[in-house]
């Protein structure tokens, strides 16, 4: 498997090479600034102690604040949460947010725990970090296998900690705790948005576009969701345990009845954990979903999963990449070579963290907007990082991926730089 901050670094060498920057301000960005390793001991429903390996890096704070996600996860290691926290940097200054870039992580798998256990690994994780953690450091917020509900038990635990109450240490909260209106479906929408102007860009018909969605978590379904109301064409979706499409050759996706019934689907899942089995549906792999002859393709669940042994057998025209990380940088050059667009994750799914920048803004204030002000803010900050992104791929003749990480580059090194006095 990659190592995900190999592929992050060379992202960033990349960009810095295109733009000749300072060598002492690469060396500085190459590095994450502090990298946290805690143990965290949790009494089981049995009486047992068990003790979980938790880590926090963050990468770069150069514009505001820590900024990123915690998850809960068995495969959860050191190189992935670096890559993580090194993305959530670059996607917060490609779409002008005034935070850095920090990622958590528990290794567990929280689907053989009880809910009282996950309950005190969440208090016992803040436990750990609360000297590095604040609404003025370091801003954690949900991520794979963690959920507003997690997120309440952090935010209370670092406040009893404290003493008083603190709704902005944490982001992606239920509302009744301090949570922002839309933060909800806010990445799906994010990508909603991105993957329009992208198709207008690309002269594609909504009504004549197939789409293929890996990973039906949050994210993706929700994406699914707002899709097919737009007249988009899903075709194939999956989730862990595998992958259904419509039952009718892709060719003649000319008619709603070959496309898949998302809103069904959504409650079939809920159901049953997963969208396999759903009646009228051919079931397919993951892998085979990402091989699929569609208009577009949207990776939505972990990283590297387009990797340079599969990436030939892509034939999808536009990727937008909702999941962080999931083409390689192999995979990149291959895909390029062959005219695939891909709008890159620190751009493509970076509605979620414009979100919780309005939580967080929303808490600091004590004064809340409603749904339709959040959502209108954010369509405006992400078509016009799109725009700017779209703009410089086409003056310097580069990638889109490229583009963006040419402009988040500069402003980090920029404010490093001033900081600095290099």
């Amino acid at each position: 498997m990659p190592n995900p901050f190999t592929n992050a670094t060379k992202q960033l060498e990349n960009a810095a090479k295109l733009i000749n920057l300072n060598k002492n301000i690469l060396e500085i960005l190459k590095n994450p600034k502090r990298i946290l390793e805690v143990s965290i001991p949790v009494e089981m429903d049995s009486g047992e102690i068990k003790v979980f390996k938790g880590y926090r890096a963050q990468y770069n704070d150069a514009l505001g604040p820590f900024k990123g996600g915690i998850r809960f996860h068995p495969k959860v290691n050191l190189s992935e949460v670096k890559a993580l926290s090194a993305w959530m940097t670059w996607k917060c200054a490609v779409v002008g947010l005034p935070l850095g870039g920090g990622k958590g992580g528990v290794i567990v798998d929280p689907k053989k725990m009880s809910d009282k256990e996950i309950e005190k690994l969440s208090r016992g994780y803040v436990q750990a970090m609360k000297d590095f953690i604040g609404p003025e450091k370091d801003i954690p917020a949900p991520d794979v296998y963690t959920n507003p509900r997690i997120m309440a038990w952090m935010m209370d635990e670092f406040s009893k900690i404290r003493g008083y109450n603190i709704p902005g240490v944490v982001t992606g909260k239920p509302l009744e705790v301090g949570g922002a209106r839309g933060r909800g479906f806010s990445t799906a929408q994010g990508g909603i948005y991105v993957l329009e102007k992208a198709v207008k860009k690309l002269k594609m018909n909504p009504e004549k576009t197939t789409v293929a969605i890996q990973g039906f978590g949050n994210a993706g379904s929700f994406m699914a969701k707002i899709l097919s109301a737009l007249g988009y064409k899903i075709v194939a979706v999956s989730d862990s345990r595998g992958g259904i499409m419509a039952n009718s050759k892709l060719k003649t996706q000319n008619s709603k009845q070959n496309c898949l019934d998302i809103k069904n689907i959504i409650k079939f899942k809920k159901e049953t954990g997963s969208v396999v089995g759903f009646s009228g549906t051919k079931t397919i792999t993951n892998e085979q979903l990402l091989q699929l002859d569609v208009d577009v393709l949207v990776p939505a669940a972990l990283e590297n999963v387009i990797t340079e042994k599969n990436a030939g057998r892509v034939k999808a025209k536009l990727i937008i990449e909702l999941a962080n990380g999931p083409v390689t940088p192999e995979a990149d050059a291959k895909l390029e070579k062959k005219g695939i667009i891909i709008i890159p994750d620190i751009l493509a799914n970076a509605g979620g963290v414009i979100v919780s920048y309005f939580e967080w803004v929303q808490n600091l204030q004590n004064y809340y907007w409603n749904e339709k002000e959040n959502i209108s803010k954010l369509r405006t900050i992400i078509k016009k990082a799109f725009d700017e992104v779209w703009a410089k791929k086409e003056c310097l003749n580069i990638s889109t991926r490229l583009a963006a990480y040419v402009l988040a580059v500069e402003k980090v090194a920029k404010a490093e730089g001033m900081r600095r006095g290099l």
